[in-house]
């Protein structure tokens, strides 16, 4: 278990649901998957990358909704940079996503 953390450091998270509207296996990474969610509002659409090509494929995200951590420093991955981080669990054998059950708005926040 990790070091206990206050509810300032957790407030501190910036996490929203976003639909990713379009997802791609870029050539020049066998780990990587490249994303662009649509978060709305102030925030708009975002390229973020996730390292579960080895599990999923692109087809397996457009339409459909996850959370992120968005104030996340960005990282270069690429020529691009990935602005924020899927939200996941560990699964002993894959990743296992995290799913919205029912339709939300693009960039609620998730508490």
């Amino acid at each position: 278990m990790k070091p206990s953390i206050s509810y300032d450091d957790f407030e501190k998270l910036d996490i929203r649901i976003g639909t990713i509207v379009s997802a791609s296996a870029p050539d020049w990474s066998k780990k990587l998957l490249r994303f662009e969610v649509d978060f709305s509002g102030e925030i708009g659409k975002r390229v973020i990358f996730s390292g579960i090509k080895l599990w999923y494929t692109p087809e397996d995200f457009v339409g459909k909704q996850f959370p992120f951590l968005l104030n996340l420093a960005p990282k270069k991955m690429g020529e691009e940079e990935s602005q924020g981080m899927m939200l996941m669990m560990d699964g002993e054998e894959k990743p296992i996503l995290f799913s919205v059950l029912s339709g939300v708005s693009n960039g609620t926040v998730v508490r």
